[in-house]
């Protein structure tokens, strides 16, 4: 029965591909191109495998005394879960990674999604993200907006020693690459951290693969670019370069939707954004003794969701991943030609210089407190 319905959920989805339109246009899924006409089952594969978060229920009172369900307010929250987990699993896995239900996955991928379970000792998880927005402003059960997720990301993967991620989000639609390579350079804090840091990747790959632990070595970058493409309407001039966007190898989609709606936005075709709707309830998963998930209500197996980029919201967040500093060099390449090559209004700034009026850049680094909660 299990394999029956797996054989309707491939039949739905290649169903709902044939309602695309008859058009030689190619899709576009997280810089990687599919051809409806060749390769429909290919998509299929690329759009299950990306991790899927969603609402949940029945879990552990956030705070103690907080809800134990996100539904109604938690969806950009989980969007946001799911660009840092994309993130990860190009560290990790790599872009190509494909997930089959009840095939044996790696270590790396069960410890990956452990980091998202709603539960308050998981460093992604529901209950740090809503608490680390109580700083941003954010009342617990208040809902976020693109920028304000992606702040508390940048603070909570400072305490993540294992994926060891640089956060750089932008301001005032500028990224700076100076500053990004000041971080991404920046050498471990102390050699305890270093150490730890190493013994963990160690742990999780299986063999010695990390010497940036104990040397100063560039730390993946994960790029969020927040941004207003229009007033009250996503303004048609930036259509194209939001687009083109997609098609870059670093790309880890895009955070928006409509107002207090949010979706996790992963591709394109022609006018039409593709994306994973959060807004499904489901129930709380813990993980195995042995510390395997049991994963199969985090992939998306159904149809995917397209809406026209005209409805989208104005205020978004574009996301993009670095694992090396020749990736990072090569998409200021793909921006310098894509995106800036329009000399009309441009969608965001590439800068080489920290602008002499900002305050001095200081590359973040965990705080020497003992925390309560988040």
């Amino acid at each position: 029965s299990v394999l029956s319905r797996y054989e309707n959920q491939i039949t739905i989805l290649s169903d709902y591909l044939e309602e695309f339109p008859e058009t030689d246009e190619p899709v576009w899924i997280l810089g990687r191109q599919h051809h409806l006409n060749t390769d429909k089952s290919k998509l299929l594969l690329d759009i299950s495998a990306r991790l899927w978060f969603t609402y949940r229920r029945k879990f552990s009172p956030i705070g103690g005394t907080g809800p134990s369900s996100d539904a109604g307010w938690g969806c950009m929250l989980r969007c946001g879960q799911m660009m840092l987990a994309q993130a990860l699993i190009c560290r990790h896995l790599g872009r190509d990674w494909q997930w089959e239900k009840h095939k044996k996955q790696p270590e790396e991928y069960h410890r990956i999604l452990r980091c998202f379970l709603d539960r308050k000792d998981c460093c992604y998880s529901i209950h740090q993200m809503a608490q680390m927005g109580v700083g941003e402003g954010k009342s617990i059960g208040e809902w976020f907006g693109p920028n304000t997720v992606a702040q508390v990301l940048k603070k909570l993967a400072l305490f993540d020693e294992w994926n060891s991620l640089a956060v750089y989000v932008s301001m005032d639609n500028t990224v700076v690459i100076e500053d990004i390579k000041k971080m991404c350079w920046s050498p471990a804090q102390s050699s305890g951290v270093a150490h730890s840091s190493a013994h963990l990747h160690r742990s999780a790959l299986g063999q010695n693969k990390n010497t940036a632990g104990l040397c100063p070595g560039w730390k993946p970058l994960l790029l969020i670019i927040p941004l207003r493409l229009g007033i009250n309407h996503i303004n048609p001039v930036y259509i194209d370069a939001f687009k083109e966007c997609f098609k870059m190898p670093q790309s880890l989609g895009a955070l928006g939707g409509k107002p207090n709606n949010a979706y996790y936005f992963i591709g394109f075709l022609g006018n039409e954004l593709i994306y994973l709707d959060p807004h499904t309830t489901q129930s709380f998963v813990d993980s195995e003794e042995n510390g395997t998930v049991d994963d199969e209500s985090f992939h998306c197996q159904q149809a995917p969701h397209r809406m026209k980029i005209m409805n989208l919201d104005p205020s978004v967040a574009l996301g993009f991943f670095c694992k090396e500093e020749c990736d990072f060099d090569n998409w200021c390449s793909l921006v310098q030609k894509e995106i800036l090559k329009q000399q009309s209004l441009r969608m965001f700034e590439l800068v080489q210089k920290h602008p002499p009026h900002w305050p001095p850049f200081i590359p973040p680094t965990k705080p020497e407190v003992t925390t309560t909660g988040a």
